[in-house]
């Protein structure tokens, strides 16, 4: 039987914060922080650190269509990170670049309607990269869940839960 459920790949910053934004979704069924977008296989952080990778920090997620769409995925995915910042951590442009990795010509597609909705809104340029998915590298097993193993860590409480309560916030509305 074929799996209904589908995946999206996307980076935009760290992904200790994307994941724990994404997993707030209805629909999100998975989401798993790694790397990608890069050369060289099975990376570990410090080398997709070290920025000679090429490889971004990205996040996996296994989504029901039915439930949340791929474009609602983007469009959350865009409003949780500012993709017209070139260097949006401060140093690291290659790790934390915003990026979109797609699996088929559909997913191409509403990723590029989505991003020009974006520009056209927020009437600034993005810098998202919008390429063909080839591997995903699943990050080491403490990355994985961060905030919700370390909600007390002064990233988790300074970063990711403003960003939450903002998020929940406008959930709350729609």
């Amino acid at each position: 039987m074929d799996d209904p459920n589908e995946l999206a790949v996307f980076g935009g910053g760290c992904f200790w914060c994307v994941e724990a934004l994404i997993q707030q979704l209805d629909g999100v069924l998975t989401v798993e922080s790694g790397y990608s977008g890069g050369k060289g296989f099975n990376p570990t952080y410090r080398e997709v650190a070290s920025g000679l990778t090429g490889h971004a920090e990205m996040v996996r997620v296994k989504f029901n269509p039915r439930s949340i769409s791929y474009e609602q995925l983007l469009k959350l995915f865009f409003s949780i990170h500012d993709g017209s910042s070139i260097d949006p951590e401060g140093g690291n442009y290659t790790q934390y670049r915003s990026i979109i990795l797609y699996y088929n010509e559909g997913q191409k597609e509403v990723a590029e309607a989505v991003k020009a909705k974006m520009e056209a809104a927020q009437g600034k340029v993005l810098h998202t990269e919008i390429a063909p998915f080839k591997a995903f590298y699943k990050a080491e097993e403490k990355h994985q869940n961060y905030f919700q193993k370390n909600p007390e860590a002064p990233y988790c409480t300074q970063v990711i839960v403003p960003k939450l309560e903002k998020l929940k916030a406008r959930l709350k509305g729609v």
